[in-house]
């Protein structure tokens, strides 16, 4: 029985890794928005056998961040414009949340640990030598986001906010490689933490509020570029 057991929890730790693995490729952009999943090839890749690969594509079937096409291959998921807009409107909602509990609770620390994040995003696109991956950007504007949600002392407007920011990460990837300036963590940054600054919570939530809805039209409008360069692409 005691061996048994530690071969399940063996199992089980592999499952594990090999989930937290292809979520982090798939959440970088190593792994591309639409792109196929195959069982054999990332098992080799991975150095795994398929069924801790089959229990982690399950797994991030679960998540969406995979999905599976009209023909039954897996791919990592491709969000629409539709998903764009109904994110956004979440975020929108949750993150005017964020900010005025935050006008109330955050703490000097706290403060101070968000001006750190916003000035490393600021140092990055001021200074071409100090330019980032579209990757290393989003994480900095996820950062701050999600900072901002910590200083709220809101536990479960933490968590759910982390799985929104998840598919948030496939869309912005997809974006924001194509064109680097639907991105916006300067300004539109800065009067939200100045407005938290004053405890202002007005301020910070039309602040906030301006922000995601300037960030929507941005990401909708390129999303809709993209599928425009496409169809022309299979139609020439």
């Amino acid at each position: 029985m005691l061996i048994s057991g530690q071969s399940l929890q063996r199992a089980q730790l592999l499952h594990e890794q090999t989930y937290q693995m292809l979520r982090t490729a798939i959440l970088s952009g190593e792994l591309a928005a639409g792109s196929r999943l195959i069982e054999t090839q990332l098992a080799e890749q991975l150095q795994v056998s398929r069924t801790p690969i089959r229990e982690a594509l399950r797994l991030l079937q679960r998540d969406h961040l995979v999905t599976t096409d009209a023909q039954g291959a897996m791919r990592v998921a491709l969000l629409s414009i539709e998903d764009a807009i109904q994110l956004y409107d979440c975020r929108i909602a949750l993150e005017q949340l964020s900010v005025s509990a935050a006008c109330r609770m955050a703490t000097p620390e706290q403060l101070e640990q968000i001006e750190v994040t916003l000035q490393q995003a600021e140092k990055a696109i001021s200074h071409p030598s100090h330019s980032l991956t579209p990757y290393q950007l989003l994480h900095l504007d996820y950062e701050f986001h999600r900072l901002l949600a910590e200083s709220s002392s809101n536990t479960w407007l933490v968590q759910i906010l982390d799985q929104v920011f998840d598919k948030m990460a496939l869309l912005r990837l997809r974006t924001i490689e194509h064109n680097p300036n639907v991105l916006e963590i300067r300004g539109e940054h800065r009067r939200i933490l100045e407005a938290i600054r004053h405890r202002d919570a007005l301020a910070a939530m039309q602040s906030i509020q301006y922000h995601l809805i300037s960030s929507k039209d941005r990401v909708v409008e390129e999303i809709q570029a993209l599928e425009a360069l496409l169809s022309k692409q299979e139609q020439s």
